[in-house]
């Protein structure tokens, strides 16, 4: 049986809509129904769901202004059948519009009830006779309004923007976000070198091309099957990581036979950068509350033929006891945050967050660098990083931190990156990244070092 597509897309987006779930978490749970579908089917869905979450407050702004109903009583089901018909008018050239409305009032069909299918079918059929030309409010005279109807933002977060960065700024950053990345992996060096995973990957996926910055880092697109199926990822030459995020490793600068600990190591992306630069001798304590997520990381060890990491569950809110885990050259807190910074992958994450949420953020963050402060050892090594690039989440907590802790200093000179890297450190010692104008996920970072 071919798949239903589009059903799945809907199921998937109602889900995200239902609970509180991820969009990673969502597509890890299908990818066991997606792995045996065509090629053709797995891109169509994935472009349906990341395409209607990336643009969704654009598609409700001109599904607002054909519909009948009051946008705040449309059923949310109703309103995902709504996105996806949308959607494929506005931005995916290959399917016909006549398709993309058929297609839409036959997931209307299924809610069983017969207004709605005149209804999409209404909406629709009007909305794509105007979208290429729908009016959006000017951006002279609310530019916020405009804005976020236009670039498809919540308003609080495009208000914030504009405020640090200027509209022009702003436009360039919304547009850097809106576009689709390349997926960018990190060579394994253990097993292999950053130009032999480039050359075996040339008939596995399209427009392969090495990072500019980090040194391990290799970018691809349109894979012809599944990561997971790929020969270099079975005989573990790499992980799926940003370039931004293998910067923040560099940061942290390990070192062989150091002892480090990863204290938020989910599923080990950074984990297996540490071992790789490590040379795999030393020791690495992965440290998370989520034991499903130690579990893969642990298999993600094996894959990658990485032998110094042993893990730990733990819950942050309490400090580790030196009796239990000891004390470490290096501790990398990559900490719980908002996710802002990686909205070119996790469009869901604009739309599950508020700012009244950055303050809870904070506290956390904050707690969490308390609560590891006593196991690094004198002369030691704290780094802190998230992948935010919101005040709140960044200055804010370092300020606070260094007030409560006269014991560490900011490390002004951080060594660990190239000096084509470099140029991502601030005065004070930060390393920032942006989608605009670095094209990488955005991380904020920073080095602590214990002075007593």
């Amino acid at each position: 049986m071919q798949p239903d597509v589009r059903q799945t897309a809907l199921e998937i987006l109602n889900r995200l809509s239902q609970n509180d779930q991820t969009l990673d978490s969502v597509m890890r749970e299908v990818s066991g129904q997606t792995e045996m579908w065509l090629r053709r089917d797995r891109a169509l869905l994935n472009a349906l769901v990341y395409g209607v979450l990336r643009w969704r407050g654009r598609l409700d702004y001109i599904i607002n202004h054909h519909s009948k109903t009051p946008f705040s009583r449309i059923d949310s089901n109703v309103l995902n059948i709504l996105r996806l018909g949308l959607f494929q008018i506005g931005y995916l050239s290959k399917i016909p519009v006549a398709a993309a409305v058929d297609t839409s009032v036959e997931l209307a069909k299924s809610t069983k009830a017969p207004w709605v299918v005149g209804y999409v079918n209404a909406v629709l059929r009007n909305a794509a006779r105007d979208y290429q030309t729908a009016a959006f409010p000017d951006l002279e005279k609310d530019p916020v309004t405009g804005l976020a109807a236009m670039k498809s933002f919540p308003e609080w977060l495009i208000r914030r923007w504009l405020e640090d960065n200027g509209i022009e700024k702003t436009i360039a950053l919304c547009d850097a976000i809106n576009t689709i990345p390349a997926i960018t992996l990190r060579t394994n060096t253990l097993l292999a070198a950053r130009k032999e995973l480039a050359a075996a990957l040339e008939n596995e996926a399209e427009k392969i091309a090495l990072t500019d910055h980090a040194p391990d880092g290799v970018s691809m697109r349109n894979p012809a099957k599944p990561i997971a199926q790929m020969a270099s990822f079975r005989q573990g030459w790499f992980q799926i990581q940003d370039e931004a995020a293998q910067l923040v490793t560099l940061f942290l600068a390990p070192q062989p036979g150091e002892t480090i600990m990863d204290a938020c190591a989910g599923l080990g992306g950074k984990t297996g950068h540490i071992a790789q630069l490590m040379q795999n001798k030393g020791k690495i304590v992965a440290l998370d509350i989520n034991e499903s997520k130690l579990n893969e990381l642990q298999s993600q060890m094996k894959r990658l033929h990485v032998t110094i990491v042993t893990t730990s569950n733990h819950n942050l809110n309490v400090p580790p006891g030196k009796y239990r885990f000891g004390i470490f050259d290096r501790i990398l807190l990559d900490a719980p945050c908002s996710g802002l910074g990686v909205l070119r992958r996790n469009p869901d994450v604009k739309w599950n967050t508020s700012e009244e949420q950055l303050q809870g953020h904070m506290g956390k963050q904050l707690r969490f660098l308390n609560n590891l402060a006593h196991i690094v050892k004198p002369e030691g090594v704290l780094v802190y990083a998230v992948c935010s690039n919101e005040r709140e989440e960044n200055e804010e907590v370092i300020n606070e931190f260094l007030n409560l802790h006269p014991e560490f200093v900011l490390d002004n000179h951080p060594g660990g990156l190239s000096e084509n890297a470099g140029a991502f450190i601030t005065q004070q010692g930060y390393l920032k990244t942006f989608p605009y104008p670095h094209n990488m996920d955005g991380f904020f970072s920073a080095r602590f070092k214990r002075i007593r």
